[in-house]
């Protein structure tokens, strides 16, 4: 791990999930804080500078792909690395989250807590 814990926003309006997610980040040595929806989450991001975002697409007051749109007009936000986590798998979201840049879209029914704590290693270049 790197001397500095790489600090991740969690974007999800599912407090069960947003919480097992903290558990488990918190459980490698990651900082984390929460939003519930894009709205608190694009202040969130803005004040709490991320090392990662983990985002939500469906969500309510503003939904993840507006919030990541919202995000890359910020001279702030344009290069901050953003992992789409979702239930849908719409094509079009998807297509949609690669254009505004995120590094992946994954499918929550797909990823287990550890897989997705690894693939965050591979994005941050932190080895174990």
């Amino acid at each position: 791990m790197p001397t500095k814990s790489p600090k991740i926003l969690i974007i999800e309006d599912e407090k069960v999930i947003s919480k097992a997610y903290q558990l488990g980040f918190a459980h490698e040595g990651f900082k984390t804080v929460a939003a519930y929806d894009g709205k608190e989450g694009l202040e969130m991001a803005k004040k709490e500078k991320p090392d990662l975002i983990l985002l939500d697409i469906i969500m309510p007051v503003m939904d993840g792909l507006t919030m990541l749109s919202e995000l890359r007009k910020q001279e702030w936000g344009k290069d901050m690395k953003v992992l789409v986590l979702t239930n849908s798998s719409d094509q079009a979201k998807t297509a949609e989250s690669a254009h505004l840049n995120a590094i992946d879209f994954l499918l929550k029914a797909e990823w287990s807590i550890e897989l997705l704590t690894k693939k965050i290693k591979e994005i941050l270049k932190i080895s174990d």
